[in-house]
């Protein structure tokens, strides 16, 4: 990304660089995040950093994701910090440096100020979260075994050992709550859990697996949150508000519905996992309307556009096959979703969040709610290039743009 030259870094950079320095000299680094990009374009949209030992040498271990490839990049100390600052500079208005004993945020506000926040000491016991020093090291999870809620729930057993027949549940529920960090981050969320609880749904909840472990790991992020698991099934809300109150887990609660037929309520975070076919649709439909600053998806059961799908004539020899038709279905389905998500003010992503041998429904769509409105006009391209899309493929009729098209529902936000 073009870093422009000649800035005269503003005082709170020179605090939070110095932050930085410190807590690698001191070893209390844990992990550093860059994100919302100033300038939107193809490049880096999003910088993790850890610390590593490669052949001897300390360095800083960059992940640089782009919109379709993440690419990795080691700096030594010295040139990994000079980087974070040019970085800083132009390109990412908010950077989140995590140390064993402080919180640190440095972030832009809308006038173009900057503001450096230092938050609490971290809970005893977080220096067991610092990174091993080595390249080759054991895998390190974001929930340990020993988290109360995986015993309750039947995925450990007494002892703190992993149910074999749960293992690829257990990577599931840590892959998620890795990605919601993240997204957290992005969406600037900790900013607003400073003034009130965050408000969380979880649609489709089952038997609170994720539920449990998003409670979970935003209070070890010191965010109070108020997490609502809805559950068609009375059985499995029972049985989850029980494991809840069993724990003592505050803000925690699960309630007998389902999407169709939950109004519209303030909310910051909207989950919706598996909703099948276009219940995806009234989920992201219900987010948007709801005022959710983060939306997450993971679609299910693309049946609605497949019967009204047509091959174009240039595609004709490819989707004779009826497994790319499918395909090509569910790709339109979700890329049309994400289309229109950006249109009403998102930055959206799809992408595969876990490997397909650990689950075959394994796509996910991630909606982060821009700070910035969209630019004049954009709005408009954005609906144009799904129309181009529905009349290339033949498509008369798409849940998410009927939803939308419906009468205006009054934001409760």
């Amino acid at each position: 990304m073009p870093t422009p030259h000649a800035i005269v870094a503003p005082p709170e950079h020179g605090r939070f660089i110095a932050r930085l320095q410190s807590s690698l000299i001191d070893g209390g680094f844990l992990r550093l995040a860059l994100s919302q990009v100033r300038v939107a374009d193809d490049q880096v949209q999003r910088v993790m950093a850890r610390r590593l030992a490669l052949r001897g040498q300390d360095v800083l271990s960059f992940t640089l994701s782009h919109a379709s490839k993440d690419i990795t990049r080691n700096l030594p100390l010295g040139e990994a910090v000079a980087q974070i600052g040019e970085w800083l500079h132009g390109d990412f208005a908010h950077a989140h440096l995590h140390t064993v004993s402080h919180d640190v945020q440095l972030a832009m506000t809308r006038k173009g100020a900057w503001q450096l926040r230092i938050g609490r000491l971290a809970p005893a016991g977080a220096s067991d979260d610092r990174p091993a020093a080595t390249h080759n090291r054991e895998r390190r999870y974001t929930l340990t075994l020993s988290t109360p809620f995986l015993a309750a729930l039947g995925v450990t057993d007494g002892q703190h050992r992993l149910v074999p027949a749960m293992a690829r549940k257990w990577r599931q529920i840590n892959k998620f709550v890795e990605l919601l960090g993240r997204a957290v981050e992005d969406a600037g969320l900790a900013s607003t859990a400073q003034t009130r609880p965050l408000r969380v749904l979880d649609f489709g909840s089952g038997k609170g697996y994720l539920t449990f472990a998003v409670q979970h790991h935003l209070a070890s992020l010191g965010l109070p949150a108020k997490v609502t698991g809805v559950e068609l099934r009375q059985e499995l809300t029972e049985l989850c508000n029980g494991v809840a109150q069993q724990l003592g887990l505050v803000g925690l609660d699960f309630v007998a519905g389902n999407i169709h037929q939950h109004p519209p309520e303030p909310v910051d975070i909207m989950i919706a996992l598996h909703a099948c076919d276009t219940a995806t649709d009234v989920a992201m439909h219900w987010g948007v309307v709801s005022g959710a600053a983060l939306i997450v998806c993971s679609p299910c059961c693309h049946k609605e556009l497949r019967p009204q799908m047509r091959a174009p004539e240039l595609l004709a020899p490819l989707l004779r096959h009826g497994i790319h038709m499918t395909e090509q279905a569910e790709m339109l389905t979700d890329g049309l979703r994400a289309l229109r998500l950006q249109a009403e003010g998102y930055d959206t992503q799809v992408f595969e969040f876990i490997s397909p041998e650990h689950s075959g429904k394994n796509k996910m769509v991630l909606a982060v709610r821009r700070a910035e409105p969209l630019a004049a006009g954009q709005r408009d391209k954005l609906l144009a290039q799904a129309q181009a899309l529905k009349d290339a493929f033949g498509i008369q009729s798409h849940s998410l743009d009927q939803l939308f098209s419906a009468p205006a529902q009054t934001n409760p936000a």
